[in-house]
């Protein structure tokens, strides 16, 4: 029966006498509105990455294709971090970075050094690699830690710094090596070969003590100049140090030390002796990327 009087319908309950209930349905359209939520959200529940089970989750049906630096065509489960990769491999951006790379690959040291327009790439890509692989123990810019790991900003270079030695070295990795003395020589004995060594670089000391140990050091005993060479300037080939330059590698010293601190560093270096080792990277970079990271190191030093 339709109602004449247009009142709004009621649900038909009523408390305390005249308290009742209106029968107001929903708008249509926020009915189906919220019908269509729960539709998207049951498909987005299959399609996508959503809920946690046992130590992983579900992965969703849907996939994300794309070509990586290698040439190899990819089809992985979708979700942000492989959303990332497939921008990082096919946006525009990646495309002309894909191109560099391809001509850099191609192209030898003194080519790259001269290609004006290459030379922020190189830097740019390099400085992000060095960061990622080699700030760890060389220090944000280089500088490195004195006594752990080498300076590389300085041009001295204990394994050599040409682009070839500086190749090998991040390709192949380094050992440096010296034996302690504390049981080979007498507390004197260290004592005069310190003192020699830091004559080497300028420090004045007494005459008795040099020569004493200038005799030391190019004994058969201390055997000193089998790695530093009779006139102390080291071998790349054993990345000794040169120790008439006054750089100190691994001896804690600056312009600004005291003498006394000076040869305590140096018979510390003579008694325990050096053990330090870079890893290789042939494994985990890429030729190109070893390419990039050895023109960065070698502008770091302005390398020989």
């Amino acid at each position: 029966m339709k109602n004449e009087t247009k009142q709004v319908e009621t649900t038909g309950h009523v408390w305390d006498e005249d308290l009742q209930e209106y029968n107001n349905p929903l708008p249509r359209w926020w009915l189906w509105t919220f019908y269509i939520t729960i539709i998207f959200a049951v498909s987005y529940w299959f399609m996508y990455p959503t809920f946690p089970m046992g130590d992983g989750f579900t992965r969703g049906m849907a996939t994300i294709t794309y070509t990586n630096a290698k040439g190899e065509t990819k089809t992985v489960p979708w979700n942000t971090r492989n959303l990332l990769v497939q921008e990082m491999n096919e946006s525009s951006s990646a495309v002309k970075q894909k191109e560099f790379l391809d001509k850099i690959g191609k192209m030898d040291y003194s080519a790259i050094a001269n290609d004006k327009d290459l030379d922020g790439f190189v830097n740019s890509l390099g400085k992000a690699l060095f960061s990622d692989n080699c700030a760890a123990c060389h220090q944000q810019g280089g500088a490195g830690i004195v006594g752990l790991y080498p300076n590389l900003v300085d041009d001295d270079w204990l394994w050599g710094g040409s682009f070839a030695n500086i190749e090998h070295t991040i390709r192949e990795g380094r050992y440096g090596f010296m034996p302690g003395f504390s049981k080979v020589l007498d507390d004197k004995q260290i004592d005069d070969l310190a003192t020699y060594v830091l004559s080497l670089s300028g420090e004045k000391g007494d005459e008795k003590q040099v020569q004493s140990g200038k005799t030391l050091f190019h004994s058969d005993t201390a055997a000193c100049y089998y790695c530093h060479t009779e006139k102390a300037t080291g071998l790349f080939s054993q990345g000794s140090a040169n120790l008439t330059d006054q750089v100190w590698t691994i001896a804690n010293i600056s312009l600004n030390t005291d003498a006394a601190t000076k040869k305590a560093e140096v018979k510390k270096v003579i008694t325990q002796g050096v053990s330090r080792h870079m890893p290789t990277w042939k494994d985990r970079l890429s030729d190109t990327d070893i390419k990039l990271l050895t023109v960065y190191v070698h502008d770091l030093g302005g390398g020989k």
